[in-house]
């Protein structure tokens, strides 16, 4: 299975790259731009067995700068930047992360995943709990529509598709909430909340 790592800082993207002599890094914005590329990204990651360092550039620039210093490729993000033992053997950009692009990048320098293998590793688990505690009368309904938001929104980019549908179904789309909450509307407004969590939980 794929795995995503969070690279936070300068030391941890040196560390990753040593410890995994083919591997990527994928810089994560905050628009659509990110959400598209990444899906392109996670085919890939079902079929071929590739280490994914992302960073999210809002919140650990330190480790996105390190990364263009290291690699003397202008920032971008979204950015895919493919390395073989420490040395960035391809990078794209933007809307330029695409199926045509990946594919002879992977064919020529990444292995491909065991039949048995497949899928991106993601952890759902902080959801479940938020909803949990929700459940269990710890948050009002307010609470936990603005903790769930905030979530979603600063990790939606880096969801598959299938995972940001199911995850959207509560309040709709993250990125239509950047002018405040207040424009988001009472959390029973698409019905019993309650009961919509639960049959989320059910799902996830």
């Amino acid at each position: 299975m794929a795995q995503l790592i969070p690279l936070t800082t300068p030391e941890e993207v040196d560390s990753f790259l040593t410890e995994h002599p083919t591997s990527a890094i994928f810089k994560a914005g905050t628009c659509h731009k990110t959400m598209q590329g990444f899906s392109v990204l996670e085919t890939f990651l079902k079929r071929y067995e590739l280490p994914v360092g992302f960073i999210r550039v809002v919140d650990w620039r330190p480790a996105s700068n390190h990364v263009a210093q290291r690699t003397s490729i202008v920032h971008h993000s979204p950015q895919f930047i493919l390395f073989k033992n420490g040395e960035n053997v391809f990078d794209v950009d933007n809307w330029d992360i695409t199926p045509e692009a990946l594919a002879p990048a992977f064919e020529a320098h990444v292995p491909p995943l065991d039949a048995e293998a497949g899928g991106v590793a993601t952890n759902v688990e902080p959801y479940k709990l938020l909803m949990r505690r929700y459940l269990n009368g710890e948050l009002s309904d307010w609470q936990f529509q603005d903790t769930y938001i905030t979530m979603f929104r600063d990790d939606a980019s880096l969801r598959s598709k299938h995972e940001f549908e199911l995850l959207s179904r509560l309040f709709g789309d993250p990125d239509a909430y950047h002018g405040g909450l207040h424009q988001l509307g009472a959390p029973q407004a698409r019905g019993d909340l309650k009961e919509r969590v639960a049959d989320l939980m059910a799902q996830l």
